[in-house]
Parts: C-alpha cells; sequence; structure tokens
C-alpha cells in the first residue's frame, strides 16, 4: 500500500486534475491518495474567514468567487458539464454556515470555514475518476482523524487515529481512497486544521498507521532543490537525503515538505519521495535512513516576512532563565513562531514570522516589563553546510541585522 499526496498546483483546473488522474492509472496496487484545496483556494477561504467574522460586506463577493471557480472546473472537467449533486450540497452548507452568527473564537472558525476547500477538491475529484474508469472510495477524514481542539494547529491522537483510519482504509472493497489533507476533526466531531500547509502531514500519518510501502508528495518541481528556482539560478536537484536533513531543511524555511511530515515516516523507516507531477516518469528526490553527512552541497532557503524582536529588562539587569522563559510563553501563547535566538546579557534577540496577530498588542504587553524594540520587513536566508566563500558571497551587499552561525548552519537576518 502507498499514499499519494497532491497539492492546491496540482490539481488548480481541469487540465490538472485530468493529469492526476493519468498518474493514477500507472499506479497499481492499494492506494490512498491524500489531496488538498484546488490552487489558491486556501487563500481565498481565508480571506472568507476574516469577513465572516468580522461580518462585513465582503462575504458575498467571496463566497461567490469559491463557488464559480469549482463550477468552471466541473464544466470543463465532465462531459456534460454539470457540477456535481454533492458539491451543490457543499456550497448549499458552507452558505448555511456564512449565514450565522459566528462564535467569538477566531481560531475555531477559521476551522470550520477554510476546511471547505478541501472538501470541495475530493470531491470533485473523486467523481471524476468514478468517470474515468478509477473506481475510488470518497473519504471524510474527519471521521478517522482524530485531533484535540486546538484549532488551526491541533494535535493528533494517534492511538485513537490509528485504530480508527485502520478500520476505515480497510481495502476490502476499494484499491484506491480519496481523501483531504490538512484537516481532522475532535472526539465531538468539531472540525480541526493542522496548521499551514498540513496536507504532507496528513499524508504522512496516514502513511504511519497504514504502515505504508512509501509516501509520494507530487509537485510542480522534480524533487528536493538546494534552492528555490525562483528566487536563485542554477537551482540543483537532491537526489538523495537523510530524515535529518529534511527536517533541519523544512524547519528553516524551505517550502518542499511541512516540517511535520518527516516524524511519522522516521519511526517506521517509511521513505518519502519528492516528485514531479509534471515529469511523472523521473525520479524524483527520496528522504529516507541514510547517513545526514550524506548532503554536503550547500542549501539556501530564503524565509520573508520577518521581524526581529530585541528585548531588554527595563533595570539593566541580566536576561535570566525566568525571563526567557516569560517572553517565550507569551509569545507561544500568541501563537507567534520563533526562528532564532539569540542572547547577550542584556539583549535577547527573537527573529520570529510576521504574526497575524497584533505585534503592537503583543509588544505592548511586554513592554510593562521590558524594552522592546523591534524591525519589520526582514528576510532570513539560512544557509545549510555553508563554507566561508558562499557566506562571503551572500553577505555582500547587505544590511546585516543579524547572524547565527553553527557547524552547519549559516543564518543570515537582512533588509528584504
Amino acid at each position: 500500500m502507498k499514499v499519494f499526496k497532491f497539492g492546491g498546483a496540482s490539481v488548480k483546473n481541469a487540465d490538472s486534475v485530468r493529469n492526476l488522474a493519468k498518474i493514477l492509472k500507472n499506479h497499481s496496487g492499494n492506494l490512498v491518495v491524500v489531496i488538498s484545496a484546488m490552487g489558491k483556494i486556501t487563500n481565498l477561504m481565508e480571506t472568507l474567514v476574516k469577513a465572516y467574522f468580522e461580518r462585513n460586506e465582503e462575504i458575498k463577493t467571496i463566497f461567490q468567487n469559491f463557488k464559480e471557480y469549482h463550477i468552471k472546473i466541473c464544466e470543463d472537467l465532465f462531459e456534460d458539464g454539470k457540477t456535481p449533486k454533492s458539491i451543490e450540497i457543499l456550497f448549499a452548507d458552507l452558505g448555511n454556515k456564512l449565514n450565522t452568527i459566528p462564535s467569538l473564537d477566531f481560531n475555531f472558525e477559521y476551522d470550520q470555514v477554510v476546511s471547505f476547500g478541501e472538501m470541495a477538491s475530493t470531491k470533485i475529484v473523486s467523481s471524476y475518476l468514478n468517470t474515468a474508469q478509477l473506481k475510488n472510495n470518497w473519504i471524510d477524514i474527519r471521521t478517522c482523524l482524530r485531533t484535540d481542539d486546538k484549532f488551526r494547529d491541533a494535535s493528533v491522537d494517534w492511538d485513537l487515529t490509528e485504530k480508527l483510519v485502520q478500520q476505515v482504509f480497510n481495502f476490502e472493497k476499494e484499491k484506491l481512497y480519496v481523501t483531504q489533507g490538512f484537516i481532522g476533526a475532535t472526539t465531538s466531531n468539531l472540525t480541526t486544521t493542522l496548521g499551514r500547509e498540513g496536507s504532507d502531514f496528513t499524508a504522512a500519518i496516514l502513511g504511519n498507521v497504514l504502515n505504508a510501502e512509501d509516501v509520494s508528495i507530487w509537485k510542480d518541481v522534480p524533487g528536493v532543490l538546494n534552492a528555490d528556482p525562483k528566487i536563485m539560478e542554477n537551482a540543483v536537484k537532491i537526489d538523495e537525503l537523510s530524515y535529518r536533513e529534511a527536517i533541519e531543511m523544512a524547519y528553516s524555511g524551505a517550502q518542499v515538505i511541512h516540517p511535520k511530515t518527516i516524524k511519522p515516516l522516521h519511526n517506521k523507516g517509511i521513505s518519502l519521495y519528492v516528485r514531479s507531477f509534471i515529469s511523472p516518469n523521473a525520479e524524483g528526490s527520496i528522504i529516507h535512513n541514510v547517513d545526514h553527512k550524506l548532503l554536503l552541497q550547500p542549501v539556501f532557503i530564503v524565509k520573508e516576512n520577518q521581524v526581529l524582536i530585541t528585548i531588554s529588562p527595563i533595570n539593566f539587569s541580566f536576561i535570566s532563565i525566568e525571563d526567557i522563559n516569560a517572553i517565550v510563553n507569551i509569545l507561544h501563547k500568541n501563537r507567534i513562531k520563533i526562528n532564532i535566538i539569540q542572547q547577550s546579557a542584556i539583549d535577547f534577540n527573537l527573529v520570529v514570522d510576521y504574526p497575524e496577530t497584533d505585534l503592537d498588542e503583543v509588544l505592548k504587553f511586554l513592554s510593562g516589563k521590558y524594552i522592546a524594540r523591534y524591525n519589520t520587513e526582514l528576510t532570513l536566508h539560512t544557509i545549510r553546510h555553508f563554507n566561508e566563500e558562499v557566506l562571503r558571497k551572500m553577505k555582500e551587499d547587505k544590511k546585516i541585522y543579524l547572524e547565527q552561525n553553527s557547524r552547519r548552519t549559516a543564518r543570515l537576518l537582512v533588509k528584504q
């Protein structure tokens, strides 16, 4: 049994869905297909949930855009040009949701609304595959992937999920299952999400609990590259790398895989392939159990929209462990992701993703006890397996706000 995951770019229009079907036709054996929302629909759904939560007039327009996008794909995809009944029902369910008064918990409402993107994509793909002689069983992953109630970043209940997944994905009647990435549900059937870009993680969860032979993530790149080809010319494909190296790259901001994806696969020694849906016969890259020192060439990772926060005690005292713990807990409570920590005697520097919450409010809270300063519109450059020549070139003509080097990794925070 194998698990295939297809992201938004691989199902962005009718031709993309047809291409997905061609890939599946070349596969024999039991298969679970995990699919993200189509194209940039998750971005659209995020604007929709904000409009819904704030009750502004954009709700109807955004909702209409959501419907028209999927209706157009159905018109192009199906011979009769009709939208499947299951999609019409989905539109009605979302419309009913948007007509209710939202709760006071934005994170809860986010999960209830944004999840409709994955539901729509999988229903369309499943319906098309059935018309293309690829008989499949559509599964609502929320019936078996169970989580806690930390909305927008839920943690998996592994024991319950394993039990339920093995019951649902049993391959007794079908060889092919289609389901959603990114979403799950609490034991009280409230929809949750696993964090942005969490469909990769879903594939890894299913691979783990179903003891898959391997997991493949299908993307619009030939595999794992040593740099983003949109930013750096002459990016080189990495044929194989270790679980450890993949985790380091993902944590640093590489967009190829979700950071949480590796651990469930590593725990059972399941290989992860990153393959191109544009060139499906190409080998791609494999992440598996090899020496992490295998990869020696420099890898360049760029993460934009960073904030440098410098915190100092008001009374000019040293930064203590208690101070660090208090500051980190405040940021964690506000769901602000920390990428770098650097400490001096009286300064505590943190590089964080620009938060969705009000940054000024967080800093105002910190300012009750500390002096808090910050810089925005910064870019974090990470170089794995750097050498002095590479580092020197990366520093040229850049205003460096912070630098941090370890044995294998150099990190530079510069103005965007």
